[in-house]
């Protein structure tokens, strides 16, 4: 038996149920990995509202952890028991232990704890494949980073000035504005404050920005739009503040044959042997310092549902882990 969080139902955070289950041995080409810590996204949320719908219930939500593996399934042969490993975008993770295919996992180097690795992957992934296969971002380039305090904000910060790209970032608060311009935002917008659209015309001279990355949604819709110059690209990759609602694709000719993406990581992952490229990205700049990865909440396991009511308060800067 192992101690996990299993939903029965959707709806808000008190459906997260934390119980005893039954884990069998690991099946052919999966290995079981004990997990040391456990990453908290909004994807878990669109997964407990029934935005995303689960394969099954009950399930066990969650997407990425981090651990060590302790057995082995028939057919696996590239991973050994007691390796460190990490993974994003299998379903299952917000428990002590968990059974994934073994091409789910990313070989974790020691230079990256498990707690990093459990914070990194989904968001570093997420932040991969917006800054060099959505949108690719060039030194000179000016691009806007809606929720720039959040746990893929503040890695598009520090990843896109690495790359010589001027920083935009929006923010909800001083002290998180704080730390999005600690992370690398030259300029950090109060939203709830300013008009951002506004502020973006007076920052860039009314040039406006080559990208748009918008992980926020409703509320910030259409105002994105209004932000990029003629011929740049608007790109939504998540729903914090609620799905945008369909749009006469008129409007991005009206506003400078503009493009836009809904892109998403599963996606990409799905791609032969992307998962293996990005990753390598990713370990190479955190564990080399370039990109840090900034936990600001360590909740145990069975507080899962805290950890969703402090992420849907838009209470939270950086990443929140779970601890089993």
């Amino acid at each position: 038996m192992v101690k996990a969080i299993r939903i029965y139902e959707t709806g808000g955070p008190e459906v997260l149920r934390y119980e005893d289950i039954e884990l069998p041995a690991p099946g052919a080409g999966q290995v079981q990995v004990r997990q040391h810590a456990i990453g908290v996204n909004y994807l878990d949320i669109y997964f407990r509202t029934g935005l995303y719908p689960a394969p099954v219930k009950p399930f066990t939500p969650g997407n990425e952890g981090a651990g060590e593996i302790v057995a082995l399934g028939q057919g696996v042969t590239d991973f050994k028991i007691g390796e460190r490993v990490a993974y994003a975008g299998a379903q299952g993770a917000y428990a002590e232990r968990l059974n994934i295919d073994a091409r789910a996992l990313v070989a974790l180097p020691d230079s990256i704890s498990y707690e990093t690795a459990a914070a990194m992957m989904l968001k570093g992934l997420t932040a991969e494949y917006l800054l060099f296969r959505t949108y690719p971002v060039n030194a000179g380039d000016v691009i806007l980073v809606h929720a720039a305090a959040g746990g893929v904000g503040l890695i598009l910060c520090q990843w896109a000035r690495l790359l010589g790209a001027t920083v935009i970032g929006t923010a909800g608060s001083e002290a998180k504005a704080k730390l999005a311009r600690e992370a690398g935002a030259n300029e950090v917008i109060l939203y709830r404050n300013e008009d951002f659209v506004a502020r973006v015309k007076e920052i860039t001279g009314g040039k406006l920005c080559h990208a748009v990355y918008d992980g926020v949604g409703k509320a910030t819709f259409p105002g994105s739009l209004d932000c990029l110059r003629p011929f740049g690209t608007f790109v939504s990759f998540g729903s914090a503040s609620g799905a945008i609602e369909t749009f006469n694709l008129g409007l991005l000719a009206q506003k400078g044959s503009l493009y836009a993406t809904r892109p998403t990581l599963f996606n990409h992952m799905a791609v032969e042997g992307r998962l293996a490229e990005m990753a390598a990205r990713l370990t190479q700049v955190v564990g080399s310092g370039q990109v840090k990865i900034a936990i600001n909440s360590r909740l145990p396991l069975a507080k899962a549902a805290d950890a969703h009511r402090a992420l849907e308060g838009r209470e939270t800067t950086g990443a929140t882990i779970l601890l089993p």
